[in-house]
C-alpha cells in the first residue's frame, strides 16, 4: 500500500485523538480564563465570520460546526505529516517518538501563528491567552504519541525500546 495511504488512514484516527484531545483541553482552558467553554473552537470560524467568531459563546452551527470542522481537518492534516514522517522513520525508542511528535507540534505551531496569514490562524488568539495556546499545542503532543501508539503494527509500548 501506498505510504501516503497509509498515512492517511493512520493519520485519521491520530488527527481525530488529536483533535478531540485539544478541543477538550481549549474548553478547559477557556473555562480556567472565564470564558465560554465554546469560544475558542467557534474562534476557528473567524476564517469565515472574522473576529467576532470568539465572541459567540453558544453552540450554533455557523460558528461551532465551521470551528470544528476546520479545526479537525487541521488535526488530521498534522497528523498526516506525522505519521508519513513515522513511517519513513520509524522511532526507535519511546523518548525518540515523544521527541518526534513535540517536533511535529512545534512546527504546527510555528506554521499556524508565524507564517500562515492572520485569517488562516486557528483563531484561539483572540480568546485565549499565549499560555493556554502553548499548553493545547503540548496537549496536541501527547495526543499525536497516543495515536501513533495505537495505530503502529505493534500497540505495546514495548515496540519503542
Amino acid at each position: 500500500m501506498n505510504a501516503w495511504i497509509r498515512a492517511g488512514l493512520r493519520a485519521a484516527v491520530s488527527g481525530t485523538l488529536a483533535s478531540l484531545a485539544m478541543t477538550a483541553a481549549l474548553s478547559a482552558l477557556a473555562r480556567q480564563e472565564r470564558r465560554g467553554a465554546l469560544q475558542p473552537i467557534n474562534a476557528t470560524s473567524h476564517w469565515l465570520h472574522g473576529e467576532r467568531a470568539g465572541a459567540v459563546a453558544q453552540a450554533d452551527a455557523a460558528h461551532t460546526a465551521v470551528g470544528y470542522a476546520t479545526h479537525h481537518a487541521s488535526a488530521w492534516f498534522w497528523a498526516l505529516l506525522f505519521e508519513r514522517w513515522l513511517l519513513a522513520r520509524p522511532p526507535r525508542t519511546a523518548l525518540a517518538l515523544v521527541k518526534n511528535a513535540a517536533a511535529m507540534s512545534a512546527v504546527a505551531a510555528v506554521v499556524d501563528y508565524g507564517l500562515v496569514p492572520k485569517r488562516l490562524t486557528p483563531g484561539w488568539e483572540i480568546v485565549l491567552s499565549k499560555r493556554a495556546i502553548a499548553a493545547t499545542y503540548a496537549v496536541m503532543a501527547v495526543a499525536l504519541v497516543g495515536g501513533a501508539l495505537l495505530t503502529q503494527r505493534s500497540p505495546r509500548p514495548e515496540h519503542y525500546r
